[in-house]
């Protein structure tokens, strides 16, 4: 059964995947947390800025700008959807220790793999991150077999 959005972090990638969306791209967002106060926020802008690699993790990574090392090790990521190969391997350079994801279910990264590196993975399996992700699949599957690779 998935929960609805409690958890403040979350909701504000929830708040970056809706801009994505408005925005004419895929409804993804993600949010770098450090010390309890967020550094970096973004949204999947591969549609919007012609890119190949804009992912939401990418994009909060980058607005962030440049941290120390010893920042990440501080860090939690939260991603509206489980990070795939790309983003899970620049959380696992950086050593980001814990990674909350708001569903799974429509899309799973590499998550045992990035456990088995002794990240935390938490899957918040949240009800409104669910439907953002079905309804843009059902609405616009070419773009997000574009986005996934296939």
């Amino acid at each position: 059964m998935t929960q609805p959005t409690k958890d403040i972090f979350l909701k504000a990638a929830i708040e970056e995947a809706r801009k994505g969306l408005a925005e004419g791209g895929i409804p993804i967002g993600s949010v770098l947390v450090i010390d309890g106060e967020i550094v970096g926020r973004g949204h999947n802008r591969r549609v919007q800025k012609g890119s190949a690699i804009l992912h939401a993790e990418m994009d909060a990574i980058e607005n962030a700008g440049r941290l120390k090392a010893s920042d990440y090790r501080r860090a939690v990521l939260y991603s509206t959807l489980s990070p795939c190969d790309m983003c899970s391997g620049m959380s696992l350079l950086y050593r980001i220790p814990k990674i909350v994801i708001g569903e799974n279910r429509t899309f799973q990264g590499p998550e045992d793999y990035v456990r088995s590196r002794g990240v935390i993975i938490e899957i918040a399996d949240d009800t409104e991150c669910v439907k953002l992700m079905e309804e843009f699949i059902r609405s616009k599957p070419e773009l997000w077999n574009e986005d996934i690779g296939e």
